[in-house]
């Protein structure tokens, strides 16, 4: 498989590992199971290779993973951009002093959270949600 690939290309192969699990985690909702895209070595490292090459220019001083998918690929993006890595949790995973955001699901309510000074003022931070 060559390096670089069409954009097209490799969302058609991501697309095609993603498994769908209908009714969970409850009835009228589709989880989309990511687990085989990771598990394809050269898919997954295609992945990371191919957003820090299109992040590359923007100088990201963190990165930020998303409890928990955003973990899977905000580690080692943040690893070949030689960036920070800032994660979010759950409610009440982190300790003191946190900022807080609930947010609508497609079965309830959530809440996210991130300890207060994780991001510093000034710099450049993306986010894998």
């Amino acid at each position: 498989m060559p390096k670089t690939m069409p954009k097209t290309s490799i969302i058609n192969q991501i697309k095609q590992k993603i498994r769908e699990i209908e009714n969970f985690p409850k009835t009228g909702v589709n989880f989309k199971d990511i687990t085989p895209v990771l598990a394809d070595k050269k898919l997954f490292k295609l992945i990371i290779n191919q957003l820090a090459k299109h992040c590359q220019k923007l100088r990201i001083d963190t990165v930020i993973g998303i409890d928990a998918r955003g973990f899977l690929l905000a580690a080692p993006l943040a690893y070949k951009l030689g960036a920070g890595l800032v994660i979010v949790r759950k409610k009440g995973k982190l300790p003191p002093e946190t900022i807080s955001q609930e947010y609508q699901l497609e079965y309830g309510l959530d809440c996210l959270e991130i300890t207060k000074d994780s991001i510093k003022s000034g710099g450049k931070s993306l986010n894998c949600g």
